[in-house]
Formats: structure tokens, sequence, C-alpha cells
């Protein structure tokens, strides 16, 4: 299944790819009719950058030299001109929708080995995981994040807190911003979202989704249930599917485990939960990945209902965020 669904989206990016390169063709021929004098300049740097490639092979490093600086040259007077007529620089590069692979869904890793682009494989979280978990993304992002829907009134004895459930929100939100631009950063911690239902956890969880997406990190959205239950069924061979949950749960950039406490418990389970949470701090690999968890228990509850290991992982690497408030869905309403 995860094959056809592959070779369906690899077909659909050779469309893609297709388009955007008709259309650079398009727009180049009709740029070139109107100002031919750039395509001299482009057939000349074409015909320079093969005569310094053979000059480099024949180790005429005297003669490749001086061509390079024609070479510069020419390049300059092509920027100059394209600027004068008020175009980029890249304006001669295909419109190609990830910039990463230029629509072939693959690209080159350290060891020059061809693997999967970050974009094809989002699209394939996305179809297998994703698709009944996580939120409109163009509706539940930080320019939709309205933190006016949070209580400027201290109310110490409801939320034991000495601030308000606004500034408590606004706090949490700074702290996601910086988890955003520190991602790659293996000091930066993971996040715990800790609270009752409808104060935020799953919006701003889908907000940071966002946010990274848009850096071509992956990111893979799973319920503490449904997850657990898919690795089970993995591991005893009840799921014979090629695409492994498993491995994408270990290596996806940014995973995302929703409603941890509202799966059934066992050894089994706790056992799997511990090696996802201690696996993916570890950043095998030299590759950065992190975790963002919510759940609607509190620290004490964690303890009562989990592994010691698993709640010390947690308290240790993660930074704690705890939503308090009055149910948002109700005051959008």
């Amino acid at each position: 299944m995860a094959d056809l669904v592959l070779k369906q989206l690899l077909k659909e990016y050779e469309k893609k790819r297709f388009i955007a390169d008709a259309n650079f063709e398009h727009k180049k021929s009709s740029l070139y009719m109107d100002y031919p004098k750039l395509e001299e300049i482009n057939s000349k740097l074409n015909n320079y950058a093969i005569m310094i490639s053979k000059l480099i092979l024949e180790n005429n490093i005297e003669k490749s030299e001086n061509l390079k600086l024609e070479f510069e040259k020419l390049k300059n007077e092509k920027e100059n001109l394209l600027k004068s007529l008020n175009l980029p620089t890249n304006f001669f590069t295909p419109d190609y929708e990830c910039k990463l692979c230029n629509d072939t869904g693959y690209v080159l890793n350290d060891n020059n080995k061809s693997i999967l682009c970050s974009c094809i494989k989002q699209k394939l979280f996305n179809i297998k995981y994703n698709s009944s978990n996580i939120g409109d993304l163009s509706k539940e992002n930080f320019s939709t994040f309205n933190t006016s829907l949070y209580s400027t009134e201290i109310n110490n004895n409801n939320f034991k807190a000495n601030i308000s459930p606004r500034t408590n929100i606004e706090n949490i939100k700074k702290i996601a911003e910086n988890f955003i631009a520190n991602f790659d950063d293996p000091e930066e911690k993971n996040l715990l979202f800790i609270g009752n239902t409808g104060l935020g956890k799953t919006f701003l969880s889908n907000c940071i989704a966002n946010e990274l997406l848009k850096i071509d990190k992956t990111v893979l959205y799973q319920s503490a249930s449904s997850m657990l239950d898919s690795i089970i069924d993995y591991k005893f061979g009840k799921d014979n599917s090629s695409d492994n949950i498993y491995i994408n749960t270990l290596k996806v950039d940014l995973l995302i485990i929703d409603d941890l406490g509202t799966e059934n418990i066992n050894a089994l389970k706790f056992a799997e939960l511990f090696n996802i949470i201690n696996t993916r701090l570890l950043n095998q690999n030299n590759h950065i990945t992190k975790t963002i968890i919510s759940t609607n228990l509190n620290i004490d509850n964690l303890f009562r209902n989990y592994d010691e290991r698993i709640v010390s992982r947690l308290v240790g690497y993660y930074n704690i965020c705890r939503f308090f408030g009055d149910d948002i869905r109700f005051i959008k309403k």
C-alpha cells in the first residue's frame, strides 16, 4: 500500500515538475524575444562553463583562471541587465514548489546517496498518519493565535498561580517560539503541555507544526493510544504495512504525542513509550529530533500512572508548560 502511494506521489511530482519546466521555458522565450541580449549572454556563459571545465581537466590552470574572470564579468553584466528590468537574479530558474528537491522527490544525503526529500516524506505521513489527527493548519497557526480569549484575572484559588491565564499563555507562546527558533540546537528542550481540555494545547501544537513544516521539517502527529497500538501491532505482525510506523516515530523531526494518559496502560506500552521518548532524546546519527507531548494529567498524576523512568525523562528534558484558565471553546462561541 505504501509503495503504491509513493508511486502515485512521484507521478504527481513528475507532472508538477513538467509544468514548472514548461512555464519556465515559456517565460524565458518571451524574455529573449524582447531582450535578445540576454539570450546572447546566457549562451556565452554556458559555453564558458564548458570551456573552463575542459581546461581544468587538462590541468591548464592559467587559461582556466583567465576564462573564469571573463565568466564573472559576463555574469555581472547579466545581473545588472536583470536589475535594470526589475527582474530577480534567480529569474533563470524554474519555479519549483520544493526548493530542496526541485520537485523530484529525492535529495542527496551527506554520503551522496539518493533519499526521499522531507517534502514527500511529509506527504506520506499526512496520508497515512496525520490526516485524522492534525488540525487545519490554514486556520490553526500563530496568525490566528488569539491570547485575548484568555482572562486577565489572577485567580490563585482556582488556578493555583499568581499570574493570569493570559500572561501564562503569552509566556507559553514565547517558549513555543524559542522552541521553533532553536529547533536544531540539541540543548533546546522538548515540550510537555499539561492542562485540562479546551485550553489550547492542541492548537499551539498545530501552530508549531505549521512553522516547522515551512522550514522543511517533517512532522508526525499521533494520539498516544493510536501510536502505541500501531507500534505493538507492527511488532507482533498484525500490521504488515511496509511503511514502518515504529521507525518513523523514532526518526521524524518533530513527533507530537497527543492525549497522553488516555491509552490503556500495560507493561508492554510502558516499555514502548519509554523507548520512544528515550531514543528521541539521544538524537542518534547526529539527527536532531524533538517531541511535543500533551496531556490532561498533572505532574502528580503522571508519577502515579507512569514508570518513574518515563516521568524523570519528561521532568528533566522537557519544558513543562501548564495551561490553565476557562475553556476557550465556549468563549469563542
